[in-house]
């Protein structure tokens, strides 16, 4: 590659990614916030929500193994044009009834199809570009999804509130669709691997290197995780269920407006992620392991403000910006502990293990967030009129393990400096 910038099929993966995550963001908001308007149940929407995730979990190391075996753009192209048609086909049976088990299947597929669809993506990265361009190519991907976390439920939130669901359904089915066009014609070098391994067989393999190495080599990793597991379920959880909960069926609000304002909580909550990973990039130098704890101390804090404003006798609109603020600095602080993590584990593994333990920790890590959503929706249900007490719950618990788990960060800097 002679190119001084980045190579035209790079630039085309990125608009595939920029349209793609798009949809993907709109979707996720607009179904699972379609079935609350049409329940009023936090349980059930608890409940979808944590079945949505289960599928991510299982094929995000099956897509990472897939995506060294196989064509990575073929693989975007077949499960863009999928979503495609998993999209269309929701909007044409929704009319037929049993929307809840057919947005829940949706659902379900969607985060199948984006846990599989990813690791192509990264893994195509240092193909498409020079050795010197990966992290800035790295960059410029995983900006593009936080934009597309930002914009995606703002403007489907508007969308939804003035049309309803179909017109989302459409709009979202016509990005994938364009998506996939446009990747048939990105060239992606790909040499087709040599020696052929039953799927199981290397499964087996990668996940017993991966164990070994973070639970019995170098078990900080393995701390790592749970620490991570813990925030999943008590931080993350209450705000993936709670927010909407509370936008559309606690505050007083109209339908439509609070529709509305329940897109531009979860905009807020994309680009307090978006200001993490900035501020994590500028302030790297100063970052130390050893101060990780804090960040998830000032997370938990951050929900503290939220819990004490729905105690009070304020109008609804005061709430929703003191919620929006709270929405912001969670996602921020835990966004900078997110990378520092990943940092520590990518320093400290060695390179033949990399691909391994990162698909074990994300996946691991990822289990508690559906016992999370399936446990929120059901506290919001039990303790209707006293939410307050479930956002401040969360806080506390959160805010303990951060304390609790602070020697396990300042050894960190240890490992890191022997590596």
């Amino acid at each position: 590659m002679k190119e001084k910038g980045f190579s035209k099929d790079f630039i085309m993966v990125v608009i595939g990614q920029i349209i793609s995550l798009f949809g993907n963001a709109a979707l996720r908001f607009a179904l699972p916030l379609y079935l609350l308007n049409q329940t009023g149940s936090s349980a059930l929407y608890g409940t979808v929500t944590a079945c949505a995730f289960l599928p991510s979990i299982a094929m995000s190391p099956i897509g990472g193994i897939v995506a060294d075996r196989v064509n990575k753009r073929n693989i975007m192209v077949a499960l863009d044009f999928l979503t495609a048609a998993v999209v269309g086909g929701l909007a044409v049976c929704l009319r037929f009834g049993n929307e809840v088990l057919l947005i829940a299947l949706t659902l379900m597929i969607l985060y199948g199809i984006a846990g599989a669809y990813q690791p192509s993506v990264q893994a195509a990265i240092p193909v498409l570009v020079r050795q010197e361009k990966v992290m800035s190519a790295t960059s410029i991907i995983n900006t593009v999804s936080s934009l597309s976390s930002l914009t995606g439920p703002v403007l489907g939130g508007i969308l939804y509130s003035m049309y309803g669901l179909v017109p989302v359904l459409i709009l979202c089915t016509t990005c994938f669709f364009a998506s996939a066009v446009m990747e048939i014609f990105i060239h992606i070098p790909y040499q087709k691997p040599e020696k052929h391994e039953h799927i199981l067989r290397i499964l087996k393999t990668d996940f017993a290197q991966g164990i070994h190495f973070a639970w019995k080599e170098n078990r900080k990793i393995g701390e790592v995780v749970l620490i991570v597991c813990g925030i999943n379920l008590f931080l993350s959880a209450m705000m993936i269920v709670g927010i909407p909960y509370l936008v559309t069926e606690v505050l007083e609000l109209e339908t439509e407006l609070a529709n509305q304002l329940c897109g531009f909580a979860e905009g807020a909550l994309a680009a307090g992620g978006l200001a993490g990973g900035i501020c994590a990039g500028i302030f790297a130098k100063r970052l130390k392991f050893s101060q990780a704890g804090n960040q998830i101390m000032a997370a938990a804090a951050s929900a503290f403000p939220m819990a004490i404003i729905l105690f009070l006798p304020v109008s609804a609109i005061v709430v929703y910006g003191v919620m929006m603020v709270c929405c912001f600095g969670i996602m921020m602080f835990a966004t900078i502990f997110t990378v520092q993590m990943m940092s520590y584990v990518q320093i400290v593994t060695p390179r033949n293990l990399t691909g391994k333990v990162i698909a074990l920790v994300l996946m691991v890590s990822t289990c508690s967030q559906p016992l999370g959503n399936a446990m929120y929706g059901i506290l919001f249900e039990l303790c209707r009129g006293a939410e307050a007490f479930v956002v401040l719950f969360s806080g506390i618990v959160s805010f303990a393990l951060a304390a609790v788990t602070r020697k396990s960060f300042q050894s960190m800097e240890t490992e890191y400096r022997n590596s």
